[in-house]
């Protein structure tokens, strides 16, 4: 089944984009042609939101490596409105190490106050947060870790977002399937199409949003191949 005969609204592409990690690497440019050759076959009808993460600016991401990402890919941080729904797509290497950009972390940090407090005051039925690096892999007082935010900017985040109403935060990052709650917040860690690090096959997570809840579900390429989306999930497209 074609994503639009599924009612696929947008399309996110997540995880690592290129594996040569910085700019001037060998087989950077090669790589960034490739994928965006690749990314242009996707159904013109269903926007790409594309979320920056450490393969793209870096693990000390620099004022030169998030800007060569707003060149090649857009905004490496921002928000959009689908059917009553407020996404918001962060920087997460910002959030991990800004070391070496100070000033774009503090921009992010001024912006992201404003679009939290937009989210608690509007009426919206859903609100929703990507980044790359998880919060958190299952628990929110878990020891800081390469594949998570230090334990003081999680919580802090996860507090803010909280009482701004966010309902699920969407990440990759750890190449596994993982995640937990904090409070009424769902941390949602998706595996990747290739490179596992764990048991799980490769794959993607569909979501579905309806006005009363998020749903979503991993599954495998095979999967998707032989048996497409589940009954259940088309069900919940069928009734929005």
């Amino acid at each position: 089944m074609a994503a639009a005969e599924a009612g696929v609204l947008f399309h996110r592409a997540r995880d690592r984009t290129l594996d040569a990690f910085s700019s001037g690497t060998r087989w950077r440019k090669e790589q960034t042609e490739d994928l965006q050759r690749v990314l242009a076959a996707v159904d013109s009808d269903i926007p790409l939101v594309l979320v920056s993460g450490n393969h793209d600016v870096g693990n000390e991401p620099t004022a030169e490596s998030v800007e060569e990402f707003r060149r090649t890919w857009g905004d490496d941080y921002f928000s959009f409105w689908v059917g009553g729904v407020l996404f918001l797509t962060l920087n997460s290497q910002l959030l991990a190490d800004a070391s070496r950009c100070p000033g774009l972390r503090a921009a992010q940090d001024e912006w992201l106050e404003g679009q939290l407090r937009q989210a608690g005051q509007r009426q919206c039925r859903h609100a929703v947060v990507f980044q790359h690096i998880p919060l958190f892999l299952q628990s929110i007082d878990e020891d800081d870790d390469y594949f998570n935010l230090a334990r003081d900017v999680r919580r802090d985040l996860a507090d803010r977002f909280t009482r701004a109403g966010i309902k699920a935060v969407f990440s990759g990052h750890y190449h596994r399937n993982a995640g937990g709650s904090y409070g009424d917040l769902e941390m949602v860690v998706s595996s990747a199409i290739g490179c596992q690090l764990g048991q799980d096959t490769h794959g993607l997570r569909v979501v579905v949003v309806t006005a009363d809840a998020i749903v979503h579900r991993y599954y495998s390429l095979d999967e998707l191949s032989k048996q497409g989306i589940g009954e259940d999930l088309l069900a919940l497209l069928k009734d929005k």
